[in-house]
């Protein structure tokens, strides 16, 4: 079977920043969308929508064709529109799985899914971060080099203000000391959520295979099983590095 996936982005920085369009020219909603094509092929049928679009590109009936929704976010949370957040939401605990990806952490979606802020320290001086598999186990993790090294990237730091997760899969360390819990497993109602935190604009971190085979994982556990995404058994192919 096939998993319907929904790659949206606010698409904010690719027209306005030059350096952002040359790292991705396709946008960062194209790169995450080539890279689960990449990854898993025909197991997924993927499209984009990003914030300018109408209703964002998550019209109801947009919404009931998709199985998992990916979303990047960075400096227009509070653009998007607060019935649309809804109607997102209500998808989720209807089932929906949803990839949270990196300043989406701030996004008026996760936060009503979490109940918290969602705030946390961060700087960017483009040191290294290296993601280390806490949960080897998890289907995740399949595939996923350890530790994931990062050569240069975004500083997130705790406290990080979100529910304990019901499974912690990644925690990230940085150059300059900094621990992060980079990779959290939610469920809210039957609708499971995968926050992953590695994806800053200003770095090319969207082509980096170990990053691709997160989202491919992810996109696959978040699925869900028993409606038209891909069953969860027998959905691993190896990443070779």
């Amino acid at each position: 079977m096939t998993v319907n996936v929904t790659v949206w982005s606010e698409n904010y920085h690719e027209p306005r920043e030059e350096e952002v369009r040359r790292r991705y020219p396709g946008g960062i909603h194209g790169a995450v969308a080539a890279g689960l094509g990449e990854v898993l092929g025909e197991r997924v049928r993927v499209r984009t929508a990003v914030l300018a679009d109408p209703e964002h590109g998550l019209t109801d009936q947009a919404l009931a064709e998709t199985d998992v929704l990916t979303w990047w976010g960075h400096m227009a949370h509070e653009e998007v529109d607060g019935e649309i957040v809804e109607r997102v939401r209500r998808r989720v605990l209807g089932g929906m799985g949803l990839v949270v990806l990196h300043s989406g952490h701030h996004s008026r979606l996760f936060r009503a899914l979490m109940g918290t802020t969602c705030t946390l320290t961060w700087r960017d001086a483009g040191e290294r971060e290296l993601v280390w598999t806490v949960a080897p186990g998890h289907p995740i993790a399949r595939g996923v080099p350890r530790p994931l090294v990062i050569d240069r990237h975004e500083t997130y730091g705790e406290p990080f203000d979100v529910p304990e997760p019901d499974e912690l899969v990644f925690v990230s360390n940085f150059g300059g000391g900094e621990v992060f819990r980079s990779g959290c497993c939610y469920r809210r109602g039957l609708g499971r959520i995968f926050y992953f935190s590695p994806g800053d604009q200003g770095y090319p971190v969207y082509h980096h295979p170990g990053v691709r085979r997160v989202l491919a994982n992810a996109v696959l556990w978040a699925a869900p099983a028993g409606g038209t995404g891909e069953p969860l058994a027998n959905t691993h192919t190896p990443i070779h590095w």
